[in-house]
């Protein structure tokens, strides 16, 4: 769910409207509830802004490595992505194009297995980027077919930490399996 200010999106949260009409003993899918949230996988650059925001939330969590160099994640359970968005221009230093979502996340999401783990995705980014901020989210959401769960400025404020701890609670108890096309990610 976005909501838009002045034509700049703002902060989102877990839709659960389609909860709104259950009653409280039912659970909200056919699906076994989770009795902890989903593990978060994330990347974070040299900046450390998304890994300081995941270390705020304290849950479960798993970097994505910096540098090709190391060895790849893979990931054995269903996840929510953490992502930043890079770029901020249609020019970004060393590529052409928007590169608004980082290397290592598309080479990570291009492993099938990773992928079809992916339960939903929260981005991160700069109000400065105008439109583009937080794109990231939105191009990953789109290929991915997953909801676009919430989006954060920079390192994210108390209030956006709270919001992102209860709202993962909230969707862990509403995750779905699903199966997700074998399409590699491109950007």
């Amino acid at each position: 769910m976005v909501t838009m200010t002045a034509g700049m999106p703002t902060h989102t949260s877990v839709d659960t409207r389609r909860c709104a009409d259950r009653r409280a003993d039912e659970p909200l899918l056919d699906e076994p509830l989770l009795d902890e949230p989903l593990l978060i996988v994330y990347f974070s650059s040299v900046s450390e802004n998304t890994s300081r925001f995941v270390d705020k939330l304290g849950m479960r969590s798993m970097r994505i490595p910096l540098t090709g160099r190391d060895q790849p994640l893979s990931i054995d359970e269903p996840y929510v992505l953490i992502c930043p968005t890079y770029g901020g221009g249609k020019h970004q230093s060393g590529s052409v194009g928007g590169g608004f979502v980082p290397k290592q996340v598309i080479r990570f999401l291009n492993d099938p297995h990773n992928r079809s783990l992916i339960r939903g995705v929260i981005a991160g980014g700069n109000s400065n980027f105008g439109e583009e901020f937080c794109l990231a989210g939105d191009i990953i959401a789109a290929k991915c077919k997953v909801p676009y769960l919430y989006r954060f400025e920079l390192m994210g404020t108390a209030h956006d930490v709270e919001r992102v701890r209860d709202g993962l609670a909230e969707f862990s108890r509403t995750v779905v399996s699903r199966t997700v096309d074998d399409h590699a990610v491109t950007v």
